[in-house]
Order: structure tokens, then sequence, then C-alpha cells
């Protein structure tokens, strides 16, 4: 049986380096429990460091090797490197699929590394609810660079940009009908285009369609930009380590280009922002939950059930109560 520790007491261990403790702190946030409010108050001031890299692309594409090769190129820099690698998951047991680390094990004893493997739990987007927090946490950590790899399931890879600075979209030359239904999703979503398995036929045919696409959205009239900044578009081979350097200049560039705007800073207010709106949404939506389990709300219900009152009214009403009481 497992000794339940405190989890201020697992933050305290995290913050002086115990990697234990970091692994513990995630399983709790990962489960949702009632422990996370306070667990992200007492790393908050430490959780604004780190640069978040997204890697995203449809199946097969290879991101996990990008991921690997990318690691060992700022290990061989003495950066220290946190992995996030959001899996798809078994809708019985909701665990991830170990492969990543699996590919990844080179780095599994390396003490600059580490490597997390979280399941979907059915999150659109393919990122899991409690990703975010666990980026925090990497971040609270001391990690220099975060990288986090996702399920590719076209549309919904727009989450990444949530938790992301900089984007790096993953294809290969098969890709072909993948590329054309999700070509608007991906152009919102990439910062930077890498085809890997670039030795395959079709390999150059597709970078010229991505780099003439994006040549057309940075040259468009699609509202104001933040940054000055068009996707470039990189060929790869990462099985054996090529075009690796040249993607992690153009990470590094994108990095500088935002920072130089001060885009990289208003972007990731705008995402704080967004994150109080998500929970202040599942706050209510949660105490208007407890209060229907507990049958307060059910004459409200049954008065709007018999044309009483209006739904409108009836929502402003219960809206009005859970806030003034605190959604006690």
């Amino acid at each position: 049986m497992t000794t339940q520790v405190d989890p201020q007491i697992l933050v305290e261990r995290m913050l002086a380096g115990d990697r234990l403790a970091l692994a513990r702190l995630m399983t709790l946030v990962e489960n949702r429990g009632g422990a996370v409010p306070g667990i992200m108050r007492a790393v908050h001031a430490r959780a604004q460091r780190g640069y978040v890299v997204g890697l995203t692309g449809p199946p097969g594409a290879g991101k996990s090797t990008v991921v690997d090769r990318l690691t060992a190129a700022l290990r061989r820099e003495g950066q220290t490197v946190g992995i996030v690698a959001v899996d798809p998951s078994s809708p019985f047991t909701g665990g991830a699929v170990l492969g990543d680390r699996i590919r990844m094990q080179d780095h599994a004893l390396d003490p600059g590394v580490f490597i997390r493997s979280m399941a979907t739990r059915g999150a659109f987007g393919g990122v899991a609810r409690a990703t975010g927090q666990v980026l925090k946490l990497l971040a609270a950590f001391g990690f220099d660079w975060i990288l986090i790899e996702t399920v590719g399931v076209g549309q919904t890879e727009l989450d990444v940009m949530k938790l992301a600075d900089t984007t790096t979209v993953v294809l290969v030359p098969e890709a072909g009908d993948a590329v054309q239904a999700m070509k608007a999703g991906l152009l919102e979503v990439a910062d930077v285009f890498v085809v890997n398995k670039a030795d395959r036929p079709g390999a150059p045919a597709l970078m010229t369609e991505l780099t003439f696409t994006a040549h057309l959205q940075y040259t468009g009239s699609a509202g104001p930009k933040d940054v000055d900044w068009e996707i470039p578009v990189l060929s790869a081979e990462a099985q054996r380590d090529v075009g690796i350097a040249e993607l992690l200049g153009e990470i590094r560039r994108h990095r500088a280009t935002l920072e130089r705007a001060g885009a990289l800073a208003e972007r990731r207010r705008q995402r704080r922002r967004s994150e109080l709106r998500s929970l202040l949404v599942e706050e209510i939506t949660a105490a208007v939950e407890r209060k229907l389990r507990s049958g307060e709300l059910a004459r409200t219900f049954d008065d709007v059930a018999e044309g009483v009152i209006d739904p409108y009214s009836a929502a402003e009403a219960i809206l009005a109560r859970v806030l003034s009481l605190g959604g006690s």
C-alpha cells in the first residue's frame, strides 16, 4: 500500500530537485484530485519558466523520433529537457501507450531529461485535460525546454497552440489527402513545418505545396498578426538525425522573433486569461452540478418543465445563487 504524502511536502521536495516527487505530483494532477488547486498555487511563481515546443501531426509521421533527436541535440548543449508524450488511451483502462518512452529509452537514465506519457482520457483535441498543469510542474522543476508531443487527430490539434510557445507540425510524403483535409487547421497551428522521411517519393512535391500555402497565408490579409513570421518548411530524416539541427535552429529563430516583438509575453498572458476563463466555467458548472445532485434545484427545474418560468430567467436565478453562495 502506497503511503500518502502531503501534496505540499511533495511540492517542496519537487522544487528542491526530487524527481520522484515530480512524478507523484503529476499523478495527482492527472487524477484531478482535490489537491490540484493547492499544488498549482504552490508552484505558480516558479511555473513561468521553460520554453514549450509542441510537436504534432498525423500518426506515423515520426514525431517521437523527432522529439528523441531534438532532445539529444539539446542535451549536447547542456540544456535540460522535459518531455510530455500525450498518447491515445484505451477506453477501458484509460492508460497511456508507452511506445514513446520505449523509443526514448536512451534518455531514461539521463538526469537532465524527464519523460512522461499521458493518456488523452477522451479529451477533445487529443490533449489530456491535465497536460497544461503537467507542463507547469516541469517548468517549476526548472527544465530549460519542454517538448510536448500530441496525438494526430486533425483539426483538434489546434489545442496544441494553447499550450506551446512554438508548434512544429511533422508530416510525411504519404500524408496526401490527410494534408488536404487538415490544411486550414494545420496552418493555424504551425510555426514550423517539417516533412520527415524526406527520402521517400513525394517529399519534394509536398514541400513545394506547403511552402506555397505558407507563403499565401503570410502575404494574405487574414487580419493583423502579432509577429512577422512566414512558416518555414524543412525536410528531415529524423531516423538518421538529418535535418534536426536545422529544425532546432528554426525553433530558436521563432523564439527570438516572438521575444523581440513582445509577442511571447503577450501570448503567455492571453494563455493565462484563457486558463482563468476555463477554470471559471468549470467551477460554475461543478457548483451547479452539486446543487442538481443535492436536489436544491429540483423545484426550479420543475417550474421550467411546467412552463411556470422561462429557462432564461431560471438560469439567471440559478447563476446568481451559485455566485452569491460561492458555489457551496
